[in-house]
């Protein structure tokens, strides 16, 4: 045994002996060569070492010029500032180890309202790519938290204000509580899934309908429909899903709503066979003659507030315009998020600039996208009965002949 043990613990191997003669030796010092030369051009050191770091970005603006606030956060200082609270208190974003709520807010305001890339946020707040995924959706999380409280159903117990002080209206549309259409936004999506999503036009795009106050707020978002979809299917689907509680406005009241959709209780569509947008009546000889024409252009004038609304939005969030290549899902929820800042700003700055564009119940809007005509409706119906009332009150205080 000892001898074997002897044997292994004492053996020795015989030196390999090679002799390199100058060709050897030359490709050896090569290969040496280009072996300190891959160290040398992949030096471990950090790729993000601008001087100006995130938070410190964020700090600047927030305590510059008002201006900038506005420009990098499309908000005034003191909504920001808010809104950082409000994340704080309830609970909904917290402090990381390295990155506080203000810059974690200002990483997803500045994808969604600018024309920026992953990569661009990566040099603007020195963070990686992932880091900066991570963080906009930990805060896209929460801004749908937050829709939830400032996203609520209209109240059917008052006659709204804009229409009481309006004498165009009031006497007219007392049982209006709104309005609601769809908007179009491009949606990115794979191609095996892209024929439902993509429209007449061949572009791939979801449809959202949206119901709003007459000042300009948000009252129901249903994102996240394929763009082949009609107006009047999405609504459709909204009334017979309960989970979604659409707020379904009761007897003698009802929305606005163009000529996409169907004359259903709860839903006043213009007349059919009329002209029916603003710019049909731009023009001293283009004015309303007749009781249908009349109705249908101060209908226009009321209505007009949901397609302001998608405009002031749009305008705001640019990622509505050009959306990212993210689940459908988180598409939708995009939409819903930037609708929550919408109303948030519209709650905490009445004077907004980019709302103060828009508030003109006779800014030039059209369609905010191709009106499909839904026929699905008789003469008889109750909606069709009280659109006609009103057009004939109408032609009577104008001197028009009335609806026969």
């Amino acid at each position: 045994m000892k001898g074997d043990e002897s044997g292994v613990y004492n053996c020795q191997v015989a030196p390999v002996v090679h002799d390199f003669d100058d060709f050897d030796l030359d490709i050896l010092i090569a290969w040496l060569c280009i072996v300190m030369l891959d160290m040398s051009m992949h030096t471990r050191e950090p790729i993000r070492d601008n001087v100006l770091s995130g938070p410190e970005w964020v700090r600047e603006i927030l305590y510059g010029h008002p201006c900038r606030v506005y420009e990098a956060f499309r908000m005034e200082r003191h909504v920001f500032l808010n809104l950082c609270d409000l994340m704080k208190a309830r609970g909904w974003l917290v402090d990381s180890r390295y990155i506080r709520i203000d810059e974690q807010i200002g990483i997803f305001l500045s994808m969604i309202c600018h024309k920026n890339s992953n990569r661009d946020l990566c040099e603007r707040f020195q963070h990686s790519g992932q880091t900066i995924i991570k963080y906009f959706t930990i805060v896209l999380k929460a801004v749908v938290k937050l829709a939830k409280e400032v996203i609520v159903p209209l109240s059917f117990d008052v006659v709204p204000e804009e229409i009481l002080m309006d004498h165009n209206h009031k006497h007219y549309f007392k049982g209006c509580v709104g309005a609601i259409n769809g908007t179009h936004v491009p949606a990115s999506v794979p191609a095996s899934k892209q024929i439902p999503f993509t429209n007449r036009k061949g572009i791939t795009i979801q449809n959202v309908m949206c119901a709003c106050s007459f000042d300009m707020k948000f009252s129901f978002v249903y994102a996240g429909w394929e763009g082949s979809a009609s107006d009047h299917q999405v609504l459709s689907a909204a009334l017979k899903t309960p989970h979604l509680k659409f707020p379904q406005p009761p007897l003698g009241k009802y929305y606005l709503a163009d000529s996409g959709y169907a004359s259903i209780p709860g839903f006043l569509t213009p007349f059919k066979d009329e002209r029916c947008h603003l710019s049909d009546y731009r023009g001293k000889a283009r004015q309303p003659r007749i009781a249908k024409e009349l109705f249908n252009y101060r209908h226009f004038l009321l209505r007009n507030v949901i397609e302001r609304s998608f405009a002031a939005l749009k305008n705001r969030f640019f990622i509505l315009r050009h959306m990212p290549s993210f689940a459908i899902r988180k598409q939708a929820f995009i939409v819903i998020a930037c609708c929550a800042i919408h109303n948030y700003i519209r709650d905490q700055d009445k004077r907004d600039k980019n709302f103060s564009i828009y508030e003109d119940s006779e800014y030039p809007f059209g369609p905010t996208q191709d009106e499909v005509t839904n026929d699905a409706s008789t003469e008889g119906t109750e909606m069709n009965m009280l659109r006609k009332s009103i057009a004939n009150i109408m032609a009577k205080d104008h001197n028009m002949p009335e609806i026969p």
